[in-house]
């Protein structure tokens, strides 16, 4: 593909996130946002005329019509929509978590090998820029705290937390630490929904590195934060705020040691928005995109291994 050719893109599935994606989509250079695709025609109608786009009747119909497409449909559907395109050569950056199965996962994987198409997983947090500028003041982690807390919301109620909320972490944390996972210790309450709405995890990493990581969907007040603490440093990440702070202990020629830092500054910018470009690189110029279809299936295997041993308080 040449470098300079419009990459023609379209988005199935318009609800709470997708739509956001069709916005950005119609803005970036070089992109040409082809359709929409959407289970419910009037929304499906209201976005494309949104954007100057046209609705399209399925997912199907976008083969040889388009080169790249956003899957941000409900879980349960990620393999069904996204694999058929993948085989046909068609680019999918499919939303967290990638499937709901590490079967449906592996799916995936191989029809974008068997395709010779990009495979990108919107785990949107990777491209937040406080993360990416904490990124390059972490050398050894050594312990990890984690709090993603949020309002009750009126989706995604058909999975766990760990799925919804806490996934965005533990693939932050797995790209950061670079350690297989030695030992997991979990507790989920379901309160509002049958499913796990509070959950409480402790990683134990191999290297050491031990992570603590608390979601909630029952919040009364949104709180995203990551917190790293290393030898004579502590790194901290409003999410939310794209704020991040860093601290280190000075250890003077004489005299006490003492503490310096404080707000870093960071260039803010729409993270779904950095995400969007990146997958539309990596399908111009035909290489892997920064979070990749292993990457994601990473991430949903520590959260199925979370939630396997998870012991639920009823």
């Amino acid at each position: 593909m040449s470098e300079r050719a419009s990459i023609r893109a379209a988005v199935i599935g318009v609800g709470h996130l997708g739509r956001h994606h069709a916005r950005l989509l119609s803005t970036l250079p070089g992109v040409t946002l082809s359709g929409i695709v959407d289970q419910n025609p009037e929304r499906a109608k209201d976005i494309a005329a949104a954007h100057a786009t046209s609705v399209i009747p399925e997912a199907g119909s976008l083969i040889g019509q388009v080169d790249a497409v956003v899957v941000a449909t409900p879980t349960a559907s990620h393999a069904q929509v996204a694999g058929p395109l993948l085989r046909a050569g068609v680019s999918v950056l499919v939303e967290k978590p990638m499937a709901r199965s590490l079967a449906e996962a592996d799916e995936l994987i191989e029809a974008a090998r068997a395709g010779h198409a990009t495979l990108a997983v919107g785990h949107t947090e990777r491209f937040n820029p406080a993360v990416a500028a904490a990124r390059e003041r972490l050398t050894a982690p050594r312990f990890i705290e984690v709090h993603r807390l949020g309002t009750f919301p009126d989706r995604s109620l058909d999975i766990d937390v760990v799925f919804d909320l806490m996934i965005h972490d533990l693939d932050v944390i797995l790209s950061i630490v670079g350690s297989p996972v030695a030992a997991i210790d979990a507790v989920g309450v379901p309160v509002l929904t049958p499913k796990i709405d509070i959950a409480n995890v402790r990683l134990r990493f191999e290297n050491g590195c031990i992570a603590n990581l608390t979601a909630s969907r029952i919040s009364r007040d949104r709180t995203r934060k990551i917190r790293f603490f290393q030898p004579d440093s502590y790194v901290s990440v409003d999410y939310a705020a794209q704020e991040l702070e860093v601290w280190r202990l000075v250890r003077p020629v004489a005299g006490l040691p003492g503490i310096e830092g404080g707000l870093v500054p960071v260039q803010q910018e729409e993270p779904l928005k950095r995400e969007l470009e990146d997958f539309i690189d990596a399908v111009r110029m035909r290489r892997p995109p920064s979070v990749t279809g292993e990457d994601g299936r990473r991430a949903l295997a520590l959260a199925e291994d979370v939630t396997r041993g998870m012991t639920t308080v009823r």
